[in-house]
C-alpha cells in the first residue's frame, strides 16, 4: 500500500477527495486528518452568520465524503510532521504513517499575545469554532453588545452579518481598528462598504488599538473601555504554531510550495491559506484553494505513478464578492466596484453551487 495522507479538510482537500472517488488509484490508501466530522465552506459563513443559512448548509459533510473516495477519516487535530518518519502526529491518536502529505489546515485568528482574549474572546478563524460560538450566542443574547477586532474586509462582513441576525434585538456592534478600516479597498469599493456598515448600525472606532480583553468588554490603549459580551478577533489571521517545528521551509510561519504546490520535501505539499507561493504571491482567499485542487489531485498521482506533475499558475485577479449583511452584496474586480440585491443572489448561486458537488 501507498499511503497519502491529507491534513486538513479544507476546500482543496475536499475537492481532491471528490476527485479521488470519481478516479482513484489501485494500490492507493487515503487517510484525512481534520478536527472533526465536518469542514465549514468559508464563501457562506457571512451568510450562516446573518441567519440566511442554517449550519447544515455551511458545513462539508467529511464522513460522507470520505467514503466516497474510499479513504479513512481520523477525528483529530494535527500537532505535528516528522519528516524523518514520515510520520504525523494527531493530538489523541496514534500518529500516521505517510507516503505522500498535503497540509490544508488553514489560518487561525486567535491572539494569544493579547491579555485575556483566550478566555474572552472568539477568534473567526478556524471557521468551526466560530460557528459554533456564534450559534450559542446568537440563541441567548438578549441585550447584545458586540465588538469585532480587525476593521479588514473580513471584519467588516461580519461586523454587518452579526449586526442584520441581531437586528429584532437592538444590537450595538463596533468595528474596532488600530488603523483606518477597509485600507485594502479602492476608493469606490470602501465608499460603498462604509455606507453599508452605517446603515446596519455598526460604528467604526478607528485608530484604536486593544490593550486587554475583560469580562466586561474591551480595553483600549489609553484606558476607555468598550463594553461587550462577545468579541469577535478577526485580525492578524497567522499560521498554525505548530507548522513552525515541522522543519520545512518558511515564509512568516507559512509553508513555502513551488509551482506543483510540494514544499521543500518532495514528499509533502501544501494549499490554501497555510501556503506560500513563493514563485507567485497572492493574497489569501479561498478562491486559490479551490483552484489548486485539480493540480494537486493530478501532482499526487504523478509522483505515486512515475508521471510528469504540472505546475499551478494563479490567476491575476478575480470576482470579490462581499455580504452585506442583509441579501445583498458587493463585487469588486479589476478596482471596479457594483452593490446590490443582484449580487447577492449571484453570491448565492456560486456558493451553492460549490456545495452541490458535494452532495
Amino acid at each position: 500500500m501507498t499511503d497519502i495522507v491529507l491534513i486538513g479538510g479544507g476546500h482543496c482537500h475536499a475537492l481532491v477527495l471528490r476527485l479521488w472517488g470519481m478516479n482513484p488509484l489501485p494500490g492507493v490508501r487515503v487517510t484525512v486528518i481534520n478536527p472533526g466530522p465536518t469542514a465549514p465552506y468559508s464563501g457562506m459563513l457571512p451568510g450562516f452568520v446573518a441567519g440566511h443559512y442554517v449550519r447544515d448548509e455551511l458545513d462539508i459533510d467529511l464522513v460522507r465524503l470520505a467514503r466516497f473516495a474510499g479513504a479513512q477519516l481520523i477525528n483529530g487535530a494535527a500537532t505535528g510532521i516528522d519528516q524523518d518518519g514520515q510520520m504525523v502526529h494527531v493530538s489523541g491518536h496514534a500518529s500516521i504513517r505517510y507516503d505522500l502529505c498535503s497540509v490544508d489546515i488553514g489560518i487561525t485568528s486567535e491572539m494569544p499575545q493579547m491579555p485575556g482574549f483566550s478566555k474572552h474572546g472568539v477568534p473567526a478563524k478556524p471557521l468551526g469554532v466560530f460557528a459554533s460560538r456564534w450559534d450559542q450566542y446568537r440563541a441567548t443574547a438578549t441585550d447584545p453588545k458586540v465588538a469585532i477586532i480587525g476593521g479588514g474586509v473580513a471584519g467588516a462582513e461580519l461586523a454587518m452579518a452579526i449586526a442584520h441576525a441581531l437586528s429584532d434585538r437592538a444590537p450595538q456592534v463596533t468595528l474596532i481598528d488600530r488603523s483606518t478600516a477597509l485600507s485594502a479597498l479602492g476608493d469606490r469599493a470602501r465608499a460603498k462598504m462604509r455606507a453599508a456598515l452605517d446603515a446596519q448600525g455598526v460604528d467604526i472606532l478607528e485608530n484604536s488599538e486593544v490593550s486587554a480583553l475583560t469580562q466586561n468588554g474591551v480595553m483600549l490603549v489609553g484606558g476607555q473601555e468598550l463594553s461587550s459580551d462577545f468579541v469577535v478577533g478577526a485580525a492578524g489571521a497567522k499560521p498554525h504554531d505548530w507548522i513552525a517545528e515541522t522543519g520545512l521551509a518558511l515564509q512568516d510561519g507559512y509553508i513555502t510550495v513551488d509551482p506543483t504546490l510540494a514544499s521543500n520535501d518532495p514528499r509533502i505539499f501544501a494549499v490554501g491559506d497555510c501556503a506560500h507561493l513563493a514563485f507567485d504571491p497572492r493574497p489569501k482567499a479561498g478562491v486559490y484553494a479551490v483552484r489548486q485542487a485539480p493540480v494537486l489531485f493530478d501532482n499526487l498521482r504523478a509522483v505515486i505513478s512515475g508521471g510528469v506533475t504540472r505546475p499551478y499558475k494563479p490567476q491575476k485577479d478575480y470576482l470579490k464578492l462581499v455580504s452585506l449583511g442583509r441579501k445583498s452584496a458587493l463585487a469588486e474586480r479589476f478596482g471596479v466596484a457594483w452593490g446590490g440585491p443582484l449580487l447577492w443572489g449571484l453570491k448565492n448561486h456560486i456558493d451553492r453551487k460549490f456545495m452541490r458537488q458535494f452532495d
